[in-house]
């Protein structure tokens, strides 16, 4: 603190290029969104100011409904999905095991491809026609169980949830991975002396140390989930029926392709308190869950 105090001209020469970077990427476009949603514009003729009609509208607009569901599909999915599985793994990699470091890269792979290609990929194996999954169902005479998985509006939230887990369990391996093996290997050595078998060590010394990484993981996976726009996008463009459709592709539509763009700034800011809402909600658990 007292080193801060006396290098404090350096220390804000320093900060004010990233604040400033923030300033015009991040707080402006929001104040910018604000004054976009009072008013009705095509982005061609005169903006015409009217008040909260825009926030009148989305809140009886069912297709917003219908998209913050499926927004909130995607966050359950994604949360009580990538990360469970990733600290799994994680906890069976940190294990001296042959192959660990390929595993490792095999399994964090997935977050360095293009978004693109994985939907692209992922949308053949859907088919349901040529898809590998219903071509191994017909393989193995599961010939009831083969589904149209995009088509289906029971089933494509669902499909594209799997591809969601997919391409991130990889991303939160690594990141526990990390917490792991900065575990001290003193308090391991302590618990064995005591007798306390792998699975008492798991419970009492690995997750309590890694419970600050968990949350953040947490954190990670819910604010991913609420801008999750171009997996979806790719795959079935919000379809069958609006059944895959989230907030952000809604936006992005009644913005973009419906040139409305202040009732897509008001779309945007729902987006922006509803994703600080639910982190702040979810922090406050956790937290208080690991006092």
């Amino acid at each position: 603190m007292h080193l801060l105090s006396r290098n404090k001209w350096p220390a804000i020469i320093g900060l004010a290029p990233a604040f400033i970077i923030y300033v015009l990427f991040a707080i402006i476009p929001i104040i910018i969104s604000f004054y976009y949603s009072v008013m009705e514009w095509d982005g061609f003729t005169e903006m015409r100011f009217i008040g909260l009609g825009n926030f009148k509208e989305a809140l009886s607009d069912p297709i917003f409904w219908q998209a913050l569901k499926n927004n909130l599909f995607v966050v359950v999915a994604s949360v009580f999905g990538q990360v469970p599985i990733a600290l799994f793994f994680a906890l069976l990699l940190n294990r001296k095991m042959k192959g660990g470091k390929l595993f490792r890269t095999i399994g964090f792979m997935p977050v360095v491809i293009s978004t693109v290609i994985i939907s692209l990929v992922w949308g053949m194996m859907y088919n349901s026609r040529r898809g590998l999954f219903n071509q191994m169902l017909e393989g193995v005479g599961l010939e009831n169980l083969t589904q149209n998985w995009l088509g289906d509006p029971k089933w494509a939230m669902i499909s594209v949830c799997i591809t969601m887990i997919w391409q991130f369990v990889g991303l939160y391996l690594i990141i526990f991975l990390a917490a792991l093996q900065n575990i001290p290997q003193e308090l391991y050595e302590a618990a064995e002396i005591d007798g306390a078998s792998g699975f008492k060590r798991t419970l009492h010394i690995t997750l309590p140390m890694m419970r600050e990484t968990i949350i953040v993981a947490v954190i990670l996976c819910i604010s991913g989930s609420l801008r999750t726009f171009d997996l979806i996008y790719v795959m079935t463009a919000g379809g069958p029926g609006h059944s895959t459709e989230v907030l952000a592709m809604y936006m992005f539509d009644q913005t973009f392709s419906s040139t409305r763009y202040g009732y897509g700034s008001t779309l945007s800011l729902f987006i922006f308190f509803f994703s600080l809402g639910l982190v702040y909600l979810s922090t406050l658990i956790l937290r208080r869950k690991s006092e």
